[in-house]
């Protein structure tokens, strides 16, 4: 098994990715011409999205997300975390953590997209020296 792609519900797929590429430099890698799902490349795993309308008419019942009451999140590495939250909220993100030092060694900062997703902005942990 390897881990291919998640995909999100959302009642807008083409805005959805459309948001996704200008907050976080992603590329898009697909739209159905339906506009009911794509993709985004991120490496070897993708990010998908499924239109609500869809997943309805494939008998799924799709609850809307809350980033005040997650049941996961997304996290994008980055070398600067200022940087990237500045970005998400210039594209419309929702501050939910500005940034923060960690005391794992890990710099984090979350926002929420247009759909309500809990996304972490976060840099590499950093390990103490055993020294």
């Amino acid at each position: 098994m390897i881990f291919r792609y998640t995909i999100l519900y959302v009642d807008d797929v083409p805005a959805t990715l459309d948001f996704f590429e200008r907050a976080f430099g992603l590329q898009r890698g697909f739209l159905h011409e339906s506009g009911d799902y794509g993709e985004l490349t991120t490496g070897d795993t993708k990010l998908a999205f499924s239109s609500t309308t869809l997943m309805k008419q494939l008998e799924k019942n799709p609850a809307a997300p809350n980033a005040k009451t997650p049941t996961f999140e997304i996290a994008f590495e980055t070398e600067n975390v200022k940087a990237a939250l500045d970005r998400a909220i210039d594209a419309g993100a929702t501050l939910v953590q500005d940034v923060r030092d960690e005391p794992w060694g890990q710099t984090t900062s979350y926002v929420s997209d247009p759909n309500g997703y809990l996304i972490e902005m976060c840099s590499a942990v950093t390990m103490p020296d055993a020294g």
